[in-house]
């Protein structure tokens, strides 16, 4: 469960200050793809920052599973999957999942990557290097990595953008199912609404402000 009550995020530019968020409040709940959408410099990208704790509100709360976000919190509980992959290329696929242990500071659990690269649909494909995967390979590679620590948030920053239009389905469908199936709350934001179904919840933000949480209008 994510909840961010009251959130504010300024930033200094020159003399101003300007204001990303606005009193934000809004939560992303279990079992549910939770779509983040409005234009570009709405204030998504920077939603999605402060409720992974990569940013500290001026003002206002972060919760994850009722604990203030921290970097513990985001360790223990966060799964990021990002526009661009963020594949290491010296690595193999399953030592992509891996490398999150080893932040983590636990013992490399190799049955647990191939078990989740088989869950995304790479079953077999832990020894193949970077370049010898297709976008939406990658983009799996990435998913399983988001699940590596066992999160109960997963936050996704566009990572359908780079993929055409029969991709980018896939991996949504893949990611629905996936957090439906383990209960695990997931944040997304794109500007691509026909991706939405209608068991979707979206949430539309424009000039730092968030309208309440509404039922999906698939396109």
């Amino acid at each position: 469960m994510l909840h961010m009550e009251n959130v504010t995020v300024t930033f200094q530019d020159g003399e101003e200050r300007l204001t990303a968020l606005d009193n934000v409040s809004f939560e992303a709940t279990p079992g549910h793809l939770t779509f983040i959408v409005g234009e570009s410099g709405s204030g998504k990208s920077t939603l999605l920052s402060a409720a992974a704790g990569l940013l500290t509100p001026d003002s206002g709360t972060v919760l994850i599973d009722d604990e203030p976000v921290s970097t513990r919190v985001r360790l223990e509980k966060i799964g990021m999957i990002f526009q661009q992959a963020n594949l290491l290329g010296a690595l193999n696929v399953r030592d992509q999942l891996l490398v999150t242990d080893h932040i983590r500071g636990v013992k490399p659990r190799r049955d647990r990557a191939d078990e989740l690269l088989a869950t995304v649909g790479l079953e077999g494909l832990g020894d193949r290097k970077m370049q010898q995967l297709s976008g939406g390979q990658r983009q799996r590679v990435g998913i399983a990595r988001a699940l590596m620590g066992e999160p109960s948030l997963i936050l996704a920053d566009e990572p359908t953008a780079a993929l055409d239009s029969e991709r980018s389905h896939e991996i949504v469908a893949l990611l629905r199912t996936l957090v439906e199936d383990r209960g695990i709350a997931c944040g997304f934001v794109t500007h691509e609404t026909e991706l939405i179904s209608s068991s979707d919840e979206v949430v539309r933000v424009a000039d730092g402000k968030v309208t309440a949480a509404e039922a999906a209008i698939a396109a």
